[in-house]
């Protein structure tokens, strides 16, 4: 890895919002909530290893590192479950005897309401894809699970593949960029922040401006 080596788990926060990514990134801050917790249960269940099994047809794999250090990716992450189809059209896949077709399976707790998924989580699953087509050698097919009506939907990263690849290479570079500038950008306008565990620390609570405390505090008092 190198300096501008960026994790996949990132995208996801800079498409929410280029402010809590150069919190989590350049101040280092982390805070949860009850939806950061609800995901990280989700993939704690997945990431255990009692996912991972094999059997005639294929093997099943949960907590696979994947990367590509092409200089137009450079970046790396963790999948959530990475199915090994056997197929005479597949790719040779090192620990596995034989030919398989590479499915990436990432858990997702809940659905949208009017699309078939979101695009902050297509876009994250794609960079799942240039890794795991780098290293495999392979050209992955890719799916969401959604926990709360527990089925897949598969991404269309076969017919849109320009779109997408095209819209990850524009992410990394703005993320790139905002990281080497060190700062902190300003919140965004329309940006919603009711959801974000970090809303305290992108926008601290500032206490009552108090002319009774200001003098007591200049006389040396203790303020009550």
């Amino acid at each position: 890895m190198t300096d501008s080596t960026i994790n996949i788990r990132s995208i996801q926060h800079y498409m929410y919002c280029p402010r809590r990514f150069a919190l989590l990134e350049v101040n280092s801050d982390w805070a949860e909530n009850a939806f950061v917790v609800k995901a990280n249960l989700l993939h704690e269940n997945v990431h255990s290893g009692t996912h991972s099994f094999s059997d005639s047809r294929k093997a099943v794999r949960s907590d696979i590192a994947v990367y590509n250090d092409m200089p137009e990716y450079d970046i790396f992450g963790i999948t959530d479950c990475v199915e090994f189809v056997k197929s005479n059209s597949g790719s040779e896949i090192c620990g596995l005897d034989g030919k398989y077709k590479v499915c990436i399976v990432e858990y997702k707790p809940k659905a949208p309401k009017d699309t078939p998924f979101r695009e902050t989580d297509a876009i994250q699953v794609f960079a799942q894809k240039i890794c795991a087509d780098y290293v495999w050698h392979c050209g992955s097919e890719a799916y969401i699970y959604y926990d709360d009506i527990r089925r897949r939907v598969k991404l269309p990263f076969d017919t849109e593949y320009e779109k997408y690849d095209k819209m990850l290479k524009g992410l990394l570079a703005e993320m790139r960029l905002l990281l080497s500038k060190n700062d902190i950008p300003p919140r965004r306008k329309g940006q919603k922040c009711s959801g974000c565990s970090l809303s305290d620390y992108c926008f601290p609570k500032e206490k009552k401006y108090s002319v009774r405390e200001i003098i007591l505090s200049q006389k040396g008092a203790e303020i009550p």
